[in-house]
């Protein structure tokens, strides 16, 4: 019996990697992806191990190279966290068994760009530039690490690692973001949106768990999302290893917006009464985007947001203003 037989496989889930270049904490990862692409023996070692779980030895054989040659490529593809390697039991003693780790790779040059084809501004907030918050326990951020400070401590909140979270949560209250007022007044404005990755919060998580989530644009309240649940059934796509199972895994994309006739949830009209000229899009240098849960809600089921290394979705908070 082989040790592909033989062996238990530890499962682990595939990476959305999401670099912004005027970013200066993703310039180290952005060298070390570098130079792991910049290989073609590297570039074949990911194609073996794209869909296959392969040895060192068996690496080496493939691509014909000393056994040293491929362990020293190996170890450039786990700096850039492209390849994961675990030691299994072997015929002859344990060996080093290499999987790929990486689904997708973006690098995104400036922090919001111009679209000249669909006449769109576009800017990625993550989720831990909040401005402001006023929340209620069950509370906490947590990073790739894990949680940031400890559960259900509101100091959280403001500590200065908060920047770094790619999952928040909490059981009512609000957080608010300041997106820089990016639009261009020389063109015409036909609808603002923010589109972000959303659940409820429940103790562990409960699929039927539904928490009424209001959100807010220039403090005009927009409508209410009624979240079905809190989804942990699956782990989510690009949820990192050190998340346990049992907790929120992921949400359901969802895109409020604004236009001349009104607000949208969805493309469906939600609110004919807040229209474009209700926010004063140009009154002020930043956008405020609020996303709260109300005291008096029908259903205070919490909130889950999602960042761009949690959840189904690579992601923070995508503004957009798009132009006739």
């Amino acid at each position: 019996m082989s040790y592909r037989e033989k062996r238990t496989v530890r499962i682990i889930g595939e990476r959305n990697i999401r670099l912004h270049l005027s970013n200066p904490s993703h310039r180290d990862s952005i060298v070390k992806i570098g130079k792991a692409l910049s290989s073609p023996i590297r570039l074949e070692i990911l194609s073996i191990l794209r869909n296959n779980v392969r040895s060192l030895q068996e690496i080496a054989s493939m691509l014909d190279i000393p056994l040293s040659s491929a362990a020293l490529h190996i170890k450039t593809l786990e700096q850039a966290q492209m390849v994961v390697t675990e030691s299994q039991p072997g015929i002859r003693g344990s060996m080093r068994v290499c999987t790929c780790s990486l689904q997708s790779f973006y690098l995104e040059t400036f922090d919001s760009a111009i679209d000249s084809v669909n006449r769109t501004i576009t800017m990625d907030m993550p989720i831990g530039n909040y401005y402001n918050c006023d929340i209620t326990p069950t509370c906490g951020l947590a990073d790739e690490s894990g949680p940031i400070d400890t559960y259900d401590a509101i100091r959280s909140f403001y500590s200065p690692a908060r920047t770094k979270a790619q999952l928040i949560w909490f059981h009512k209250g609000f957080i608010e973001y300041r997106f820089p007022n990016l639009n261009n007044q020389q063109l015409d404005l036909s609808e603002l949106s923010f589109c972000l990755e959303i659940c409820s919060e429940a103790p562990g998580y409960l699929e039927n768990w539904p928490s009424d989530i209001t959100l807010y644009i220039n403090n005009k309240e927009i409508g209410t999302y009624c979240s079905p649940g809190d989804y942990g059934a699956r782990r989510g796509k690009l949820t990192p290893p050190s998340w346990p199972n049992g907790s929120t895994q992921y949400g359901i994309l969802k895109t409020v917006s604004v236009r001349e006739n009104g607000s949208y949830l969805d493309g469906k009209l939600i609110n004919p009464d807040v229209k474009l000229w209700d926010i004063a899009i140009d009154d002020q240098p930043f956008i405020a985007f609020r996303i709260a849960v109300k005291d008096d809600a029908k259903h205070v089921g919490g909130i889950n947001l999602f960042g761009e290394k949690y959840g189904d979705h690579p992601q923070g908070i995508i503004m957009n203003l798009t132009y006739q």
